[in-house]
């Protein structure tokens, strides 16, 4: 449970939260394994005995103060009665963890019902759209191939597709069976039989570790709709009905079908949904017209017309998943706009992910699905984050939906270690943190969630057979107490800044407003904040003097030159100008790719989010010797750089780059066991999607995937044409901005 904060020491009162220019919040990961620091959570159970405030309903901590029959809330300052039970408990430092450490991980009990009836076993559905390419189908065969190694065994797995007809595989017999289920064309029709009479649930749910060889064999068998023309006996009703994605139906109906066994055979089903283009048939289709060039032609704003959804069908759908205990991941494997502005809402409402791959050559699905299977996750996750008295949560933001009844609480469906969310603070009243208390600022995370453990292998005896008791389901609160200082001028809070902390709060900010207002305005609400910034800071260390404010801008400084936490921050900003997020629509930037990215940089933890913003550029004097560990990213570093071999890590893409000047002698890729190849692997390993690898040979190859990446040289508002004046003249402009703002 990683939690990092914007500054790490708060403003003292609104007046200097307001004129210091900053965000002020923090970023939760609350299913990370270790915290910020690398420091694991003192395990241990009785999360149902913690002694909880009667005010405020915080767990108790090591920062409460107690007397023999009572504690003081350290959250909000209430005196609570401790139990005979709670103090004889507290007496054995052994069973009472709460009391050793401040970031505690607690088994929590089940309710009889639960734990008995419960069988727990994961429950995987490949649900694939047939109407789509030969290039498509194999593609999603690997993916899956790679899925069934990742599997636990105990897990079941159906096969399902979907075009203008939903077919449902049993693959537990010799040969593989598919019945398929007819789709209505009109967008409100119905399935004209139920999916449990056209195969009982049990035989499309198969066990994986009996039937991997026979999924594989189903999987071979998979055509394109494209393909079926002219074959068999229904070729005149095929011919009329080729080319309908009926996704909507497909997925309504899958929900419906596994949700009957919520609570019983499984805890959370998941359905990998491999879409190759928009939904065009049946309930959940969508009008693609919508994107084009009518936006130019009637002076509409195209990033204001596409990035809302044009019907709730999904968000709905979405809310009916999470009912049925159903999460849904989209895989869109498609250069065609297929609007992903619609659909998210089924993937990342679920507790899913949405992934989009432009085209089939170079996709890295196979790899992120197994990355995606064999890390650990949690579900029916709830999450609450306390602060004391003096100060309170304002905004939230993750891909979270808030609890209907209860204030400042969150569902998380499901939540794997990478998942991130934020949240920014506001001062209860004036009065800020008193000056005269010796109270710190307090804040608790309580994160509480489920997980499904696998089951134990028994040997039997002399056999040489494993018997395997049933899967089992654990309910675990994960709780973190954490107490920050308090800044008492300003030099003191900007040098507690957190950069990366403070970019991922902006981030989320510019989505919500692109989402509502157009990515104009979102680019107008960052441009904003850095003048503003960069205003009071000056103010504050008073290096613009009144009587040269309306002079040139040379006074104003633009580059935070006494405040080395904040120089990161002129540099964010332009990259984030100039990434793809917040680029306009007439520059080329896909509608979905957007959609994408935010949906992506929504959930990342922020040292990814810092990489895929602004990348990181290093040189290697050959592949086994690092010569500089970070330049900027332009081209100016590249020419003064001495260095042959270049290692830029975008996040999304890694990219090894050798220039034209080096060494032919040099081994071309870098071999397997250099240095700078444990670095990318080190990379690909930890990151939570797979990253493209890509090697370039200056002067021998086109190097203008590599050199777009070199973005200080590039226009923050063009189309990305080099003339040495980019980021330079970003920051006079922002000086002039300054000084208008100031006057």
């Amino acid at each position: 449970m990683a939690v990092r904060a914007t500054v790490l020491r708060f403003p003292s009162e609104p007046d200097a939260q307001e004129s210091s220019g900053l965000p002020w919040g923090v970023t939760v990961t609350p299913f990370a394994a270790k915290d910020e620091n690398g420091n694991s959570p003192l395990y241990g159970s009785g999360g149902d005995l913690i002694p909880r405030c009667e005010n405020c309903w915080a767990y108790y901590n090591t920062y409460c103060d107690q007397e023999q029959w009572a504690w003081t809330c350290a959250i909000c300052g209430t005196l609570n009665g401790l139990s005979s039970e709670t103090i004889a408990r507290h007496a054995n430092p052994e069973s009472s963890p709460e009391t050793m450490s401040s970031f505690v991980d607690l088994e929590l009990p089940l309710d009889g019902a639960e734990e008995e009836d419960m069988q727990a076993r994961p429950v995987y559905v490949a649900a694939i759209d047939l109407a789509s390419s030969e290039e498509f189908l194999e593609l999603t065969k690997s993916a899956l191939l790679a899925a069934l190694e990742a599997l636990a065994p105990g897990s079941l797995f159906g096969l399902a597709t979907f075009s203008h007809k939903l077919g449902l595989y049993d693959v537990q017999g010799p040969i593989p069976v598919v019945k398929n289920v007819f789709l209505p064309a009109d967008s409100d029709g119905t399935l004209s039989i139920e999916l449990e009479d056209a195969m009982p649930l049990f035989s499309f749910l198969a066990p994986v570790e009996t039937c991997k060889d026979r999924i594989a064999s189903a999987l071979e068998t998979l055509r394109p709709t494209s393909s079926w023309a002219g074959t068999g006996g229904e070729q005149g009703l095929d011919r009329i009905l080729l080319g309908g994605r009926g996704f909507g139906l497909a997925m309504e109906s899958l929900i419906s079908y596994l949700g009957s066994e919520h609570g019983n055979t499984f805890a959370l089903a998941r359905i990998f949904a491999f879409l190759s283009g928009p939904p065009d048939y049946g309930p959940g289709q969508l009008d693609t017209r919508r994107y084009g060039e009518q936006y130019a032609s009637r002076g509409e704003d195209a990033e204001l017309a596409l990035l809302p959804e044009q019907t709730p069908f999904y968000k709905d759908l979405a809310a009916v998943a999470v009912q049925a205990g159903v999460c849904i991941d989209i895989l869109a494997v498609t250069n065609e706009y297929t609007d992903l502005a619609s659909l998210k809402f089924l993937s990342i409402d679920s507790g899913g992910s949405l992934f989009l791959y432009p085209n089939t050559d170079d996709s890295t699905l196979p790899q992120d699905m197994y990355r995606m299977l064999s890390r650990p996750y949690a579900f029916n996750c709830v999450m609450r984050l306390r602060t004391s008295t003096e100060f309170k949560t304002g905004n939230s933001y993750g891909h979270f939906f808030p609890d209907p009844q209860y204030e400042n609480v969150q569902h998380v469906i499901c939540c794997d270690s990478y998942a991130t969310y934020a949240y920014d603070f506001d001062f209860v009243n004036n009065d800020g943190f008193a000056r005269h208390t010796s109270e710190l600022p307090m804040l608790q995370l309580a994160f509480q969630y489920t997980v499904v453990v696998p089951p134990e292998e028994h040997s039997t005896t002399g056999s040489g057979l494993t018997s395997r008791s049933k899967y089992t389901i654990k309910r675990r609160l994960r709780i973190r107490t954490m107490q920050f200082g308090v800044a008492r001028n300003f030099n003191e809070l900007y040098d507690s800044v957190d950069p990366e902390v403070v970019l991922s709060i902006l981030v989320h900010k510019v989505i919500l407003a692109s989402l509502s207002e157009g990515v104009r305005e979102g680019r107008m609400l960052l441009h904003d904040w850095l003048v503003i910034l960069t205003a009071q800071y000056n103010d504050v260390c008073k290096i613009a003097s009144s009587e040269f404010r309306s002079s040139t801008g040379s006074l104003i400084d633009v580059t935070f030159s006494q405040c080395p936490q904040l120089q990161a921050l002129p540099r964010l900003v332009f990259a984030l100008l100039r990434n793809p997020l917040l680029r306009f629509h007439e520059e080329g930037i896909h509608p979905d790719y957007r959609i994408y990215l935010q949906c992506l940089f929504s959930g990342l933890e922020s040292s990814s989010l810092h990489r895929a913003i602004y990348p990181l550029l290093t040189s290697y004097a050959n592949p086994d010797k690092l010569a500089y560990p970070r330049h900027s990213l332009s081209r100016a570093a590249l020419m003064t750089s001495e260095s042959p071999i270049f290692f830029l890590d975008a996040f999304t893409i890694l990219i090894v780059f050798y220039s034209s000047t080096a060494d032919p002698t040099l081994p071309y890729p870098p071999p397997h066991d250099c240095l700078l190849r444990r670095t990318i692997n080190k990379v690909k390993q930890e990151r939570s999607i797979t990253p493209r690898l890509m090697f370039i040979r200056g002067g021998q190859e086109d190097a203008s995937v590599f050199e777009s990446y070199l973005i200080e040289e590039q226009d923050v508002d063009g189309g990305g044409f080099a003339n040495a004046m980019g980021f330079v003249s970003f920051l006079e402009e922002i000086s002039q901005s300054v000084l208008e703002y100031m006057k």
